[in-house]
């Protein structure tokens, strides 16, 4: 009978391990390891993503009730104290790293001009429990951290992600990403830094997002909108020329203001530095920052990010990077297939047959019957 790898196999192949093995070497992350390697701690966290398991015991005992197929995956058995000491200890950066390199992998098909790129820009809060108050605590008796995340809604998966503690603003982590020339960025109220505009508008950035209520335009001259359409005014102005009496706006390039009326009928003043483009498509790029909430929203409820088995900045950051390369890693796997439209359906799929050996292609068809070899067929007979 030929040899049939499991689903879970399947999805590990889509891991470059040689880039995982030179981030290992250049972080030095297997140095005086004499037990669990980088590589098994990779491999456990993704089980543990994949399969729903919740504590370190649980990712022990399913690896180990697989032990004998363990070896196809290049993994050992885990001891839960052995990969506690590994999550707390690990360098996270090869993990971010593998992160970014898995990223390029998905992006490096999505061709597109220059300047249609467009970055989602969001933030989500993480419960964490009271034995990490040493480095996230946010307020008497609540801990927490935050991901802050660059999203592509083209793509369609996270381009960029950082960790912080919860009571770091968004603006503050905004500042420390890479900023892409020429791309769209589309952000909310979190990100309210005329600074932090400005570099972006330098860099041939086109900017979306809302104007606050008590910011007012200088110099406004109006421009002309269709009747009967969502959109109520399009003005074009600039922001206030001083922040505070002795501080000067360092963004004064002319703006735009876009008043648009949502579904809700809540009335949102949009705010860019595009004073071209047609008033409905700024509306409709705003509205596609809702892409990057679903994509928070499909993290937390499919995969394992709520509940953390690590209690230490290195650990969580750890587990946040694995289910960010889970995400992409299912993505890849999707790609590859054609049989399940749907990445949630599928996502579900492989968690039900993930130590199954079943194709990627045949998660939804029964399963081949077994086939005995000829001295197997012999046996039976001779027990009947």
């Amino acid at each position: 009978m030929l040899h049939q790898n499991s689903v879970f196999h399947s999805v590990l192949n889509q891991v470059p391990w040689h880039r995982f093995d030179q981030l290992v070497d250049e972080h030095g992350a297997d140095k005086h390891v004499r037990r669990l390697t980088t590589k098994s701690q990779l491999i456990a966290l993704i089980y543990a993503q994949l399969s729903g398991a919740l504590s370190l015991r649980e990712i022990e005992a399913g690896l180990q009730s697989h032990a004998t197929k363990l070896y196809h995956l290049g993994c050992e058995e885990v001891s839960r104290s052995t990969l506690a000491d590994a999550n707390a200890q690990r360098p996270w950066q090869v993990f971010s790293g593998l992160f970014a390199h898995l990223v390029g992998q998905l992006t490096r098909g999505l061709k597109r001009k220059t300047g249609e790129a467009v970055h989602l820009i969001d933030s989500s809060g993480l419960r964490l429990s009271e034995l990490s108050k040493d480095w996230a605590r946010f307020s008497a008796g609540v801990c927490g951290a935050k991901m802050h995340i660059v999203y592509d809604p083209d793509a369609v998966c996270p381009i960029y992600a950082a960790v912080t503690s919860a009571n770091v603003n968004d603006i503050t982590a905004a500042k420390a990403m890479p900023i892409v020339a020429g791309a769209t960025y589309v952000f909310d109220l979190g990100y309210y830094d005329y600074g932090w505009w400005a570099k972006l508008h330098a860099a041939d950035c086109r900017i979306v997002t809302r104007l606050k209520s008590n910011t007012k335009l200088c110099g406004v001259r109006k421009n002309a909108v269709a009747a009967g359409s969502n959109i109520l005014s399009d003005r074009i102005g600039h922001l206030p020329q001083r922040l505070a009496r002795n501080r000067q706006n360092p963004f004064q390039h002319p703006v735009r203001e876009i008043r648009v009326r949502i579904d809700t009928g809540k009335i949102l003043r949009i705010l860019t530095n595009d004073l071209d483009l047609p008033a409905t498509d700024i509306a409709d790029l705003y509205k596609r920052r809702w892409q990057i909430e679903l994509f928070f929203r499909w993290v937390k409820q499919t995969l394992k990010i709520k509940k953390f088995i690590g209690r230490s900045e290195n650990a969580v950051r750890i587990q946040i990077a694995v289910a960010l390369i889970a995400f992409l890693l299912l993505r890849l796997a999707h790609a590859a297939q054609r049989a399940v439209p749907s990445l949630l359906t599928f996502t579900r799929l492989v968690r039900a047959n993930l130590m199954h050996r079943r194709p990627l292609d045949r998660l939804l068809l029964p399963p081949p019957p077994i086939i005995k070899d000829q001295r197997q067929l012999s046996l039976d007979i001779c027990q009947i």
